[in-house]
């Protein structure tokens, strides 16, 4: 299906369409203005700007004036809308696209309380979401304007967590319940989206929606995003491993790359990984068998054997070595590669390993030692889908050598390297085909190939080794200037390892996008800051200088400083 939202077209056989969204003010006009024209020049072809209330919507009207004074009047504007419906049909008189939030639209905002609903009173509440949709479809359709369902696993409502749980299902749920009052009032411009700030969580979601608007006659575009993915190569590898998983198995349609940057700084990320996409899509699929216990959506570990303490049973590993030589297999991100040599720095050890190019293991059936890890390569433009293909003739062969994914991404830019590696990797490692990964660049050093392989170790849920801030892009409800927050949260907690860290400009979702996070620093209000342990606020309204530290000494008296 196609959506028109102005002038662009998202779906089909259009392109992936990039976007982002300003942080600044919707009540400042000039400033607002001024982003969405650099947000344009580095390739962004729609904008969003945050829309907390009727009198933020209606100053959309005076930023599409400015826009096209200055020669952009063609650029779409989107309004983003949280627990306000009444900004809803104000922004649906100007805007080109409406974001809806199904967690807060008609539903009250979370208070992660347990509900009980009978089926009727179930049912009553759907009967609201229809009510209440209704006036802002009719309003949007005369208009020829967009809508976007959006849901965040950060903002479900009670009444869908108590239901069907902070899971999967339940976002997919809450997506549906609102595509299912579209479709049945027969308004088809609608985008949809179901972002999380874990990625497993947003990949497996994102297919699970797939398959459910399939069964149900459905087939709106879908908009792609890791949320609150951080900054820095953090970021970037979470986006891209994301993201990239889901558009190399053909699912999305237009894709935002949130960091918690200037907006600016998303879409040199976002048009790497859809422009490698282009390039993955060109070469064409791999054709082959599928192991008979793959799950497509939700996939499992291979049933590897463990050799030398790599396999199924143990975390999956960075292979920093080569087959020629001894190798090591690393489990340490902070080694300096001349350590890496080093068996007892590493707690790894010294490995037999035999390299073989997919294409071979695909088509000629080698014969490999049960004794050996294999390290599989491809010259392949579509790497990751030649790697899996090998991987599944492995497993229906009955061979349970533990596998190696290795890259080679020699002659390109770091930015490229990063961008492709967490694509090609990340998609091999969240299907849970490969026991470990290695990178060869000669744009990166040695330890830094090996510190990008365990960065994406991390953002595929596989292995902790560094601390995770799940930290949101900024937007003009932040309370704080995130870009520099974020740099004193993380100097101030420098060293701790394996630990989740949530950095919110504000609560619309921040409690809950940091459902999975140890502890959580949020913006309450202007220059002040609540920490949580969790999703329970411990400390309100501390003042922002003092933030930093405060979380320090509530980590240290939990004795989790580590």
């Amino acid at each position: 299906m196609t959506v028109k939202v102005g002038n662009v077209h998202i779906g089909s056989g259009y392109p992936v369409c990039l976007q982002s969204m300003t942080d600044t003010s919707t009540m400042d006009t000039e400033g607002s203005a001024a982003q969405c024209r650099a947000l344009a020049d580095a390739g962004a072809a729609l904008v969003r700007l945050t829309t907390q209330g009727v009198r933020e919507a209606e100053n959309l009207a005076a930023i599409k004036s400015d826009l096209a004074a200055a020669g952009y009047g063609a650029l779409p504007l989107v309004a983003d809308i949280h627990f306000n419906p009444r900004a809803a049909m104000a922004a649906a008189g100007v805007a080109d696209k409406v974001r809806i939030n199904p967690g807060n639209f008609v539903d009250p905002g979370r208070t992660f309380r347990k509900l009980e609903y009978s089926d009727e009173e179930y049912a009553a509440e759907l009967v609201k979401i229809d009510d209440a949709m209704r006036p802002l479809l009719k309003l949007l359709a005369a208009r020829g304007a967009a809508l976007r369902i959006g849901v965040n696993h950060g903002s479900l409502s009670d009444r869908i967590m108590s239901r069907y749980g902070d899971t999967p299902e339940g976002i997919v749920e809450s997506a549906m319940e609102f595509l299912r009052v579209c479709h049945r009032h027969d308004f088809d411009n609608v985008v949809v989206s179901v972002k999380a700030s874990n990625v497993v969580v947003m990949v497996e979601t994102v297919r699970r929606l797939a398959k459910a608007m399939d069964s149900e006659g459905m087939n709106y575009p879908l908009h792609l995003g890791v949320t609150e993915a951080g900054d820095g190569e953090d970021g970037r590898v979470k986006s891209a491993v994301g993201i990239g998983t889901l558009l190399s198995e053909g699912l999305g349609d237009t894709i935002r790359v949130s960091l918690s940057e200037s907006p600016v700084c998303e879409l040199p990320v976002a048009a790497r990984i859809a422009d490698y996409i282009e390039t993955i899509a060109a070469a064409g699929d791999i054709v082959g068998p599928v192991a008979p216990e793959y799950d497509s959506v939700r996939p499992q570990r291979r049933h590897s054997a463990v050799v030398a303490t790599v396999g199924l049973h143990d975390d999956p590993v960075v292979n920093v070595g080569g087959t020629h030589v001894p190798v090591v297999v690393g489990t340490d991100p902070d080694a300096e590669y001349s350590e890496c040599r080093r068996p007892d720095f590493f707690d790894g050890h010294v490995a037999n390993i035999v390299e073989i190019d997919a294409a071979d293991m695909i088509g000629k059936n080698p014969e490999v030692d049960p004794n050996m890890i294999v390290m599989l390569t491809s010259r392949h433009a579509n790497y990751s889908a030649q790697i899996s293909a090998a991987i599944h003739a492995m497993t229906c062969r009955g061979m349970r050598n533990p596998v190696i994914a290795r890259r080679n991404l020699c002659g390109m830019s770091a930015d490229d390297v990063i961008v492709r590696a967490s694509v090609d990797l990340g998609r091999l490692l969240l299907n849970g085909l490969v026991d470990g990964v290695m990178i060869d660049s000669d744009s990166l050093s040695p330890a830094d190939n090996a510190r990008l392989a365990f960065g994406i170790l991390q953002a595929a849920r596989q292995r902790t080794t560094a601390t995770e801030y799940i930290s949101c892009p900024g937007c003009g409800r932040t309370m704080f200037d995130l870009s520099d927050t974020l740099r004193r949260v993380k100097e101030a907690t420098a060293g701790l390892r394996g630990m989740k860290i949530g950095v919110m400009g504000c609560v619309v979702n921040g409690p809950g996008e940091m459902a999975d996070a140890d502890y959580g620093y949020v913006g309450a209000a202007a220059g002040c800051v609540s920490l949580y342990r969790g999703r329970e606020c411990v400390a309100k309204n501390i003042p922002e200088q003092e933030a930093p530290a405060r979380l320090v000494e509530l980590i240290k008296s939990d004795g989790n400083w580590k």
